[in-house]
């Protein structure tokens, strides 16, 4: 899964992706790489950003996503949101999958998900991207994670999602600290057990630049492409990545060592 972000202050690429061309460009240069789905983003969610309302994400985004979709009529766009009016007007608009950051702490995504039976990431995190920082406190911390997707599932079951819809993702980074986005990694087996595709959204993230002291997240490639052999390894079945073409690479090799 490749990222693009139409934003101007993503932590990685703010403001390099925000212009309709410029996403359209990433876009073909992400697929002729070997990306299986791009995952496009209207406002960042790191640690500390300013939240958009609907419509003012919707205007950021729909100028790229309508680019991308005239250009790549191929390509499987998936929409990184929280505003179920912003996923309505991009699965209507020919967007394929729903991505949705606070999907086990609202479940006011689901009854979109529900009437369009696309594939939907459940992810897990805790309070807004402002408070989130100060909720990472946890017993263990994949147990807790396990159990709260496990509850946010059973509730789009009941609410008409169907179980091959979901996708699951422990939300590395997001009211975690670094140690515990690598408990999660040591154990994410227990996650895959669940029966669910798990899919794991590193790339370039805090925690790794933390291990290997490296502040610039453009700088961090190595350590996601460690994470990705790991989630590999533990049975992951989506990568979410910037650098899609060493990714790829990563991913093909650690198919071969670990599937």
């Amino acid at each position: 899964m490749g990222v693009i972000n139409v934003t101007p202050d993503s932590f990685s690429d703010g403001g390099r992706f925000d212009r309709p061309e410029a996403a359209v460009r990433q876009a073909a240069r992400m697929l002729a790489a070997g990306a299986d789905v791009l995952d496009l983003g209207g406002q960042s969610t790191r640690p500390g950003a300013l939240e958009l309302d609907a419509d003012q994400e919707w205007r950021r985004l729909a100028p790229a996503l309508n680019a991308i979709l005239q250009a790549h009529p191929q390509a499987l766009l998936s929409i990184d949101t929280f505003h179920p009016a912003v996923a309505e007007r991009a699965l209507a608009a020919g967007a394929h999958w729903i991505n949705n950051v606070r999907g086990v702490a609202d479940q006011a995504m689901v009854p979109v998900v529900a009437a369009s039976g696309c594939p939907y990431v459940l992810m897990h995190s805790r309070g807004s991207s402002q408070a989130m920082d100060g909720l990472a406190t946890y017993g263990n911390v994949t147990l807790e994670v396990r159990d709260a997707l496990l509850e946010a599932t059973d509730q789009a079951l009941a609410a008409g999602v169907a179980a091959d819809q979901l996708i699951w993702d422990p939300g590395l980074g997001f009211a975690k600290t670094t140690a515990q986005n690598l408990e999660l990694l040591r154990q994410l087996d227990l996650l895959v057990a669940e029966g669910f595709p798990v899919l794991i959204g590193a790339s370039r993230k805090r925690f790794i630049g933390d291990v290997l002291d490296q502040p610039r997240p453009q700088a961090r490639l190595w350590g996601t492409a460690a994470v990705g052999g790991q989630a590999i390894a533990k049975g992951a079945r989506i990568l979410r990545v910037h650098d899609v073409g060493p990714m790829v690479q990563t991913a093909r090799m650690a198919d071969a060592l670990w599937r």
